[in-house]
């Protein structure tokens, strides 16, 4: 079967959901995965996409975003690093980050890295004995090209270059092949919020990736297709060199930014998953482009935020069951990643904990509420034959 007929039978199958026909037990899907003995692999239970685990288990992914110990090494509280946590990053994941996340009922991480300062690049990735220290699932972003909608400096690269295949091989030699034998990695994604086709003001300078005014002719379309094919099967590619056995998760669209239909048609073939960032109303929007696409849809980075006092943002936790309990009536939905932090610092101001480990209880509370009523439902899927 090849790539568009999957596509086909994938809308056929979503569709089949709403008139009331349910697959039975589980159905492998075709994914780029060139091995997936052993790892996170896609399927469907009951007539609904769902990630399978390496040990064969039907897995909603429940993830935490932005984790990074540096919130702990401010003069007024390094010395909770320090003392509780020996100055070690390991010791910290395995004693705070690790016990905190199952505590409020998270099953995975999504994306470590975190704002460091408003409009510059994200805080660093874990390294991989720090991803080990998790022993538990994770996604892993590979940074082919820099041009989140919330970055100001990077110029954008020339897809058709030498020099941009030689980079994707690089980050795919420097990330993928350290990380491809591990059984706990979910997958890759690629930019967060790139800017194919809109801009925000702080990065108007260099304008979007491809000038949406093409847009209005076949002949500008198809020049988009072409462009994001490139960048599709580069990057692609650059992985399945180095890595046969993990999904690729693509790029985080920000899915209230203008999307254009020939550049996800271009993506299709080359990566396994729709992942977007949506602040506003990402029931409707996963429901969208699934329906759109029949590709299995991910909310990688989302939350619902709650304005307090002394300067800082809170996670409302009514939104969060709201739209975890939405996105698990999806029957193309396979996650949701929650934009934390895990803790707080002084340039997002937002956080799960503050920078002295004081727990928002309130919200907490009902985030974990939702957790562990959707790994309920989980547990009662069916397992895959």
């Amino acid at each position: 079967m090849n790539r568009r007929q999957f596509i086909e039978r994938s809308v056929a199958a979503g569709l089949g959901m709403s008139m009331g026909k349910h697959l039975l037990g589980a159905t492998p899907a075709k994914t780029t995965q060139l091995d997936a003995k052993g790892f996170f692999t896609l399927g469907q239970v009951d007539g609904r996409w769902i990630l399978i685990t390496p040990e064969g288990k039907p897995f909603f992914t429940l993830g935490m975003n932005h984790i990074d110990p540096a919130s702990l090494r401010y003069p007024e509280n390094i010395h909770i690093w320090e003392d509780k946590y020996d100055g070690s990053t390991l010791k910290w994941i395995q004693e705070s980050v690790v016990p905190n996340l199952k505590e409020w009922g998270f099953n995975s991480v999504g994306w470590v890295q975190e704002v460091t300062v408003r409009k510059w690049r994200h805080s660093r990735p874990f390294t991989v004995d720090e991803y080990r220290a998790l022993e538990m699932p994770y996604c892993h972003l590979l940074p082919f090209m820099e041009s989140h909608q919330w970055e100001k400096h990077t110029v954008h690269y020339d897809f058709f270059s030498d020099d941009w295949i030689e980079r994707c091989d690089y980050i795919a030699r420097a990330h993928c092949a350290e990380l491809r034998d591990d059984p706990n990695l979910i997958g890759y994604f690629y930019s967060d919020c790139p800017t194919w086709t809109h801009d925000r003001a702080e990065n108007k300078w260099r304008g979007p990736i491809f000038d949406p005014k093409k847009l209005e002719s076949e002949a500008g379309r198809d020049e988009l297709r072409a462009l994001a094919k490139q960048y599709y099967k580069t990057t692609h590619d650059a992985i399945r060199r180095h890595d046969k056995h993990h999904l690729i998760l693509g790029d985080r669209y920000e899915a209230n930014a203008h999307i254009a239909m020939p550049l996800v048609e271009a993506a299709k073939p080359y990566i396994d998953v729709l992942s977007f960032q949506d602040f506003r109303d990402p029931i409707q929007h996963m429901d969208y482009w699934f329906k759109e696409t029949g590709i299995p849809v991910l909310l990688a980075d989302a939350a619902g935020i709650q304005r307090a006092d002394n300067n800082f943002t809170r996670n409302d936790g009514e939104w969060y069951t709201k739209v975890l309990d939405g996105l698990i009536e999806n029957p193309g939905c396979i996650g949701f990643h929650l934009c934390g932090a895990y803790q707080r610092n002084k340039a997002r101001r937002r956080g799960l904990l503050d920078e002295f480990e004081k727990l928002d209880e309130e919200n907490v509370t009902l985030i974990q509420a939702a957790n562990e009523k959707a790994t309920r439902w989980m547990s009662a899927l069916p397992s895959p034959s």
